[in-house]
Parts: structure tokens; C-alpha cells; sequence
């Protein structure tokens, strides 16, 4: 159907009084849902900018689309003014996140915008980035280009959560992924892992690893579960996020299934011993980054590698395990989000419980979470929650982060 006639059938079903501000939301929201469709098709891969999409829309049709793919080509708006050619001349821009005003390693969006005489912007995000934050917005109206925010802005915000903590605070969001059975456990006693949660569970995570800059595991994970920890999509497709291993003193074998991961997929161990000492040789030998960060009661500082990593300009990080990983993200705040996949399943006093030891001994230390979601996949129930708003990344600062193995 045109778009043109669904706007106006939604147009009919509104008060003759309310008609042309209900109408005005309603066409907003339903262009700017397309563009963020198209931003999504950038999360993952473009940190450390962050995922944007545009459309440019004229008498009511889409004349044209655009999504920023990485970092060093072109803005989403670019993308979508570029494919529109002179059609953008009096079209509107529907853009989820503010338009940049700076040069970079490509000219300001607006400057953009302005050449092609836009009739009016529309955007859903703010852009909490300093070189940019209001300026993008205030250049165009200084330049008589009408410019609407605020369009659909909470689902634009939760798409840029990464962007937005990284570019504020220099630290990667955390999002914290175990497989449990329903009374709490990562691994039998024998230490057996494979297969907790069904198919569409473990589908549902590679869409996830999709969308992330690095996954983060133990060394105790690589060593009892030799795990690949690679993307693997229906057909194919996909992007492998970058490994990091905390391999505190460099125990693991250079033949795990980790250290054989073919190019451009990088893996990196993180370990407080040196570069240059023999087993960190032999890893290199296979291609694998050797980081040497800052030690804590005798482990790598997670803290200190959670700084490292947003230097390293990655946005999202995804840890899969183990216990003492996950115990020290929560143990420390360092954590943003939650996800548990819980499985039908029992295994007894025996198994390993997945959040490691906590500093709790009564129930009012706890450590509290924000807001709770339960989704059903499979056979099997997705909890997902975050942490509570002032907590986490302050202690990442003051504290330093907790240790990992």
C-alpha cells in the first residue's frame, strides 16, 4: 500500500479536533520506525561511531535510504542524500540520531543537508557527543531548516546505549550472557555444559554476538567448554566479534578452538605477565593479541581491561563466562545489562552456579537490578535485566574492577 493512503486511512480515524497534531505523530513515528530499522543494520559494526540510519521521504514516498556501515565512510544521511540525488531538494530527512557539525574523517552532516536544501529535519536521539551535542541542531535552524527531536527517542536511545556510555564515559557496555537450569547452574559437577537451552536460545545469542565488538570469556570456559565463540547465522552471514580471553597467568594450550580463529576475526589474551615471556611467544605465533593489564589479589584488573577495551574504541562487550568472571562484574558493577536464559532442566547441589562468589550475607546486601523483562524462547524463559541506574560504572573508576581468571 502507498504510504501516502495508510497515513491517510490513519488520518479518518482520529477527531476532526486532534487531526493534524494525531496525524503529524503518526506519520512521524511510522518513518522514523524505518529508520531506525536501517540503523540497525549497522549495529556491531561501526564503533566507535555510532549506529545511524536515515530516509528521505517526498509527497508522501521514500525516495531514498541510508545506514552508516563503518567507521570512516559515510553518515547515514550522507548515504541517503547521495542515493537520492536532486529528489532531496524540499524532501524530509528522518534521521535517528542527531546530525553531526564537525569534520571528522568525513565533512559535517549539515553541511551536507544544507547543499542539498532539505525542507525539514527530523530526529530521534540527541547526540550526548561533545563535538556534536545540540550543535548539529542549532546549525541547521540557524540556517532556516525546520528540525524536529525527540521522534520515537527512547527506542533510538536503546539502540545507541553502547555509543552513548562509551563516548561519555570512555567504558565499554556490558551485557552480561549465562545458560543456567532452573536451579541456577552453568555446568553439572563434572563440569558438562553442553547443551543447557534449545536451539532457538543459542540462535537468539549468535544474533546477539551479531551485535557486539568483542565477546569476553575466562580461561576456565575456554579450558572446560573449548568454545569457538563465533557467529553463526542461518545461511551464513554474520560478523565475528573480537574474542578476549582473561588468562590471568597464560595456562591455556595454544590449541584451543579460540586460538584458531581465521582472519579478520582477531582474538586477545589478557594477562598480567609479559609480552615477551615464552607462552605469550607461542600465542603470538598463532596470531593471537597479547595484552598485559594491571593485576588484583593476584588476577587480571577487569576494571583495567574494560578501560583498555573502550580505548580500544569497542562499544559493547558480551561475557559468556565463567563463575568467576561473571562474580567479578558483579561483585565490582561492572555490568550494564543482564541476560539469563533459563533452562527446564535440574542438576543438583553438585553443579557449578554461574554468578561466582558475592560479598552477600544477608539478603538486604543483595545486589539489586533495574528494569526486568521475561521473554519466553523455545522451551526455554530469557530474563533480562539492567543495573540499577547510578550503580556500575562509577565503580569502575573509583574502584578499579574486580578479578578475573
Amino acid at each position: 500500500m502507498h504510504v501516502l493512503s495508510r497515513a491517510r486511512k490513519l488520518w479518518r480515524r482520529v477527531p476532526r479536533a486532534r487531526r493534524t497534531e494525531e496525524f503529524d505523530r503518526a506519520v512521524a513515528e511510522f518513518f522514523m520506525r524505518i529508520a531506525l530499522e536501517e540503523a540497525a543494520r549497522g549495529a556491531g559494526r561501526t564503533s566507535p561511531n555510532p549506529a545511524v540510519g536515515a530516509i528521505l521521504v517526498k509527497g508522501g514516498r521514500i525516495v531514498a535510504r541510508g545506514y552508516h556501515r563503518k567507521a570512516g565512510t559515510a553518515h547515514a544521511e550522507v548515504v541517503a542524500l547521495e542515493a537520492a540525488g536532486p529528489r532531496a531538494k524540499g524532501a524530509d530527512l528522518y534521521t535517528t540520531l542527531e546530525p553531526c557539525d564537525h569534520w571528522g574523517r568525513t565533512p559535517p552532516c549539515t553541511q551536507a543537508i544544507l547543499e542539498a536544501k532539505v525542507r525539514r529535519v527530523i530526529c530521534a536521539s540527541s547526540d550526548p557527543n561533545p563535538l556534536v551535542n545540540g550543535k548539529g541542531v542549532a546549525r541547521l535552524r540557524r540556517a532556516g531548516v525546520e528540525v524536529i527531536t525527540g521522534v520515537l527517542r527512547e527506542e533510538a536511545d536503546a539502540l545507541n546505549r553502547p555509543f552513548f556510555k562509551w563516548v561519555t564515559r570512555g567504558l565499554p557496555y556490558v551485557t552480561l550472557k549465562a545458560a543456567v537450569t532452573l536451579d541456577g547452574k552453568i555446568a553439572s559437577g563434572a563440569g558438562d555444559s553442553r547443551w543447557i537451552t534449545g536451539p532457538e536460545a543459542r540462535l537468539l545469542v549468535h544474533r546477539l554476538r551479531d551485535r557486539v565488538d568483542a565477546v569476553l570469556v575466562g580461561a576456565n570456559t575456554v579450558r572446560s567448554d573449548n568454545p569457538r565463540l563465533t557467529t553463526r547465522l542461518p545461511g551464513g552471514g554474520g560478523h565475528d566479534a573480537v574474542c578476549v580471553v582473561v588468562d590471568s597467568w597464560l595456562r591455556l594450550r595454544a590449541d584451543h578452538a579460540v586460538f584458531s580463529r581465521r582472519p579478520p576475526a582477531r582474538t586477545v589474551v589478557a594477562t598480567t605477565l609479559s609480552v615477551n615471556s615464552r607462552r605469550a611467544r607461542k600465542l603470538r605465533a598463532r596470531g593471537v593479541e597479547i595484552w598485559t593489564v594491571a593485576g588484583r589479589r593476584g588476577q587480571v584488573d577487569l576494571g583495567a581491561l574494560m578501560r583498555r577495551l573502550g580505548a580500544e574504541g569497542m562499544l559493547h562487550v558480551l561475557v559468556e563466562g565463567g563463575a568467576r568472571v561473571f562474580g567479578s562484574a558483579l561483585r565490582d558493577g561492572l555490568w550494564d545489562e543482564l541476560w539469563i536464559f533459563v533452562a527446564p532442566k535440574l542438576v543438583g547441589e553438585q553443579g557449578l552456579t554461574w554468578s561466582g562468589a558475592l560479598p552477600v550475607r544477608r539478603m538486604a546486601e543483595a545486589i539489586a537490578v533495574g528494569d526486568f523483562q521475561v521473554q519466553k524462547v523455545g522451551r526455554d524463559v530469557l530474563l533480562k535485566a539492567t543495573a540499577p541506574a547510578p550503580a556500575g560504572t562509577r565503580r569502575v573508576t573509583s574502584r578499579g574492577g574486580g578479578a578475573a581468571s
